[in-house]
């Protein structure tokens, strides 16, 4: 199976995570001011504007389910994964909001964007009580010092990430100033990498599990991130509108520096698709060009290697074999997803 199938099970795992957290979650949103609440909730696609209930997409769940099913595997108490799961699901939902408004992006889900809904400044407040509620429910935990310290490092790779993939977009796409396919893969480890890692592994650092099992924990979900942040450029250049939500051509529309586009851009073709992606090309010539030189094959190949390195980190430590094996199951899911 390549990078982009779909295993069976990863569904029923999503849905018992999401379960086990749901409660706990709507609890914390329920302590912040009513109206931040409401945004809250609107992000999560469990209301409408105005608060009246609503069943809206609000996104799989899978850093929660990383939290839970890390604890799990670890061996450590449920609730301590479940109290992670709350933690980088608030921390998810923050990054969106303001990811949403940096980049513009209207729609979330098919749906208007918090900051569409609700304006600019609701937005980033809402955001930020969602960052400051998950410390708080991290620092309620016995040990929750460690999981802030292990949080707050995670967040501050995703910003330093964040401001790669931003500055990005100024640098030429040939020469020597250009975007090496390794420093996307390091924007992409910090970007995404990082807050999965920080999912897998801080249930089972809040419930004692030894370092060595941790630290594999978040290696794996940080190559994990890398690679779904791949598969992520692949659909935004050529997945279907009906699953991912998204114009078809949406990355390449924008000129945006992808894995698959700097992989094209290290063959020989690099001078001509260089002068396709300065000009005003149409999107659906620019992906063809991408796709005949490669960068398509070369990004499910790089997936797929990402996904036997996490699997093969696992494999070095001992973990629990029911919830390992729903572990492995979603990991696969990550990266496999419909063109």
């Amino acid at each position: 199976m390549t990078a982009l199938g779909t295993p069976v099970g990863a569904a029923g795992v999503l849905d018992r995570c999401r379960a086990l957290v749901r409660p706990e979650l709507a609890s914390a949103v329920d302590r912040l001011h009513p109206w931040v609440g409401e945004m809250a909730r609107y992000a999560f696609g469990w209301c409408e504007v105005g608060g009246a209930p609503a069943a809206a997409p609000g996104g799989k769940g899978v850093r929660q389910a990383l939290a839970v099913l890390g604890a799990e595997a670890a061996g450590v108490p449920a609730r301590d994964g479940v109290a992670a799961a709350v933690a980088v699901e608030l921390v998810h939902a923050f990054s969106l909001l303001h990811d949403d408004i940096m980049d513009g992006d209207a729609d979330r889900r098919r749906r208007p964007a918090v900051w569409k809904a609700y304006g600019t400044g609701p937005a980033v407040l809402a955001g930020d009580a969602l960052f400051a509620l998950a410390v708080e429910t991290l620092a309620a935990r016995p040990g929750g010092a460690a999981g802030v310290r292990t949080l707050s490092a995670a967040l501050r790779d995703l910003v330093g990430g964040q401001a790669d993939d931003l500055l990005f977009a100024s640098r030429p796409w040939t020469g020597p100033g250009r975007v090496r396919p390794e420093e996307y893969r390091r924007m992409a480890e910090r970007k995404t990498g990082a807050l999965l890692g920080c999912a897998a592994a801080l249930g089972a650092a809040l419930g004692g599990a030894p370092a060595g099992t941790v630290a594999a924990l978040d290696l794996a979900g940080r190559r994990l991130g890398v690679a779904f942040q791949i598969v992520d450029d692949v659909l935004g250049a050529w997945g279907d509108p009906a699953v991912t939500g998204k114009p078809v051509h949406g990355d390449l529309r924008e000129r945006k520096t992808t894995f698959p586009v700097l992989s094209a851009l290290a063959t020989p073709a690099a001078p001509r698709l260089a002068a396709l992606l300065e000009s005003e090309a149409d999107p659906a010539t620019v992906a063809a060009a991408v796709e005949r030189a490669g960068g398509r094959a070369a990004a499910v190949a790089e997936a797929d290697r990402l996904l036997r390195d996490a699997g093969e980190v696992l494999d070095g430590v001992p973990l629990r074999a029911g919830a390992a094996g729903d572990l492995r199951t979603l990991i696969a899911s990550l990266a496999r997803r419909r063109v």
